[in-house]
């Protein structure tokens, strides 16, 4: 039995707690935060764009912190699930290597690349795993193009375009804030990044073209170039003015043999599907039968991949930090082509 402690309990760290719940042979053993009621188990303001909102909470048994570094400290924890604000996930990832924790880390995994290098390197050191949360790979539409590569049903991956754009973030006072959320690219773009990153390899390089707010990208389209030219790789992100469709996200993803549909659009108060489809060579247009898509199960399936992770003590094809590091350093190369305005060698 894996015990875990949560290390910060805002959206992310109630989500997380949601999924621990459904997850076999892992345990809630500790959470860290520094508001009082949140230990005292009043978790009845949070709110985030999905899942139910907060609610009073049993912390019996649990032990609790104000400070995560003393929750860190407790041998009784054998793993720290980091839910703190971006900026401050290297430092506390680290220092629970450090302590000998195995670590699961809210994408985006830190702000810089130094820094992503830095928890990769504790955990090597402390021979545990570290995990970074990238979600997405978990949705049932991204798990099928996932299946689909690892099978090669349908021949060769041959490219795709990737899309995720929202409308202005007003609950996020440092969205724009490179030391804060990151802007569009480290806290949007970046789970296209890890997609293409996990479907794909590392590009050899990318170049971009979009709008700055600040020191951050607002909105961009972006080419990713590959060693293999036959590889063709796209994607659009970031914020644009539509407050009527606050979010979508979807792809179109080719094979040698089929291709792939899929994009949801969060309109008014409703939610458009285009389920994905499946287009093969020989004219048939499939549907798989994927669920409904909802989110809170993706993190499920997450936490049961992360405890595979962690028992198996190997990192894991999905989420490991390697490939989180790497979704980063995608992030700063289109931002730093969107700035010079030419094509950046990665």
């Amino acid at each position: 039995m894996i015990r875990v402690g949560i290390a910060g309990t805002g959206f992310m760290g109630w989500i997380h707690y949601l999924a621990y719940q459904k997850v076999k042979g892992v345990k809630l053993a500790a959470v860290a935060d520094p508001i009082k009621k949140r230990l005292e188990g009043d978790w009845r303001d949070i709110k985030g764009n999905f899942g139910p909102p907060g609610e009073m909470i049993d912390l019996s048994g649990v032990a609790t912190y104000s400070d995560y570094n003393d929750m860190f400290a407790d041998p009784n924890v054998d793993m720290v699930d980091i839910c703190l604000p971006p900026s401050m996930h290297a430092n506390a990832a680290v220092a629970a290597s450090k302590a000998g924790k195995h670590v699961l880390c809210e994408k985006p995994m830190a702000m810089t690349t130094a820094d992503c290098r830095r928890m990769v390197d504790a955990a090597g050191r402390a021979g545990k795993q570290l995990c970074i949360g990238h979600v997405l790979t978990f949705l049932p539409e991204y798990a099928q193009v996932i299946k689909l590569v690892e099978t090669g049903k349908y021949g060769k991956l041959l490219g795709g375009t990737f899309k995720r754009v929202i409308s202005d973030p007003l609950w996020l006072k440092d969205f724009y804030e490179p030391n804060g959320c990151g802007g569009p690219m480290l806290d949007l773009h970046i789970h296209d990044a890890h997609l293409i990153r996990v479907l794909f390899g590392m590009p050899v390089a990318v170049s971009s073209r979009g709008r700055m707010r600040g020191e951050v990208v607002e909105y961009f389209n972006s080419f990713f170039h590959f060693d293999d030219p036959r590889i063709v790789v796209s994607a659009v992100s970031g914020v644009i003015n539509q407050q009527g469709r606050p979010f979508t996200h979807g792809f179109e993803i080719h094979f040698e043999k089929a291709t792939l549909l899929y994009e949801l659009a969060v309109i008014g108060d409703g939610v458009e599907v285009q389920p994905l489809r499946i287009l093969t060579s020989t004219g048939k247009v499939l549907t798989p039968k994927l669920g409904d898509g909802d989110m809170p199960p993706a993190f499920a399936r997450e936490i049961k991949e992360v405890v595979r992770s962690v028992n198996a003590n190997e990192p894991s094809p999905l989420l490991s930090g390697d490939l989180a590091r790497d979704a980063i350093i995608l992030g700063h190369k289109q931002t730093e082509s969107v700035k010079k305005g030419k094509v950046v060698k990665i």
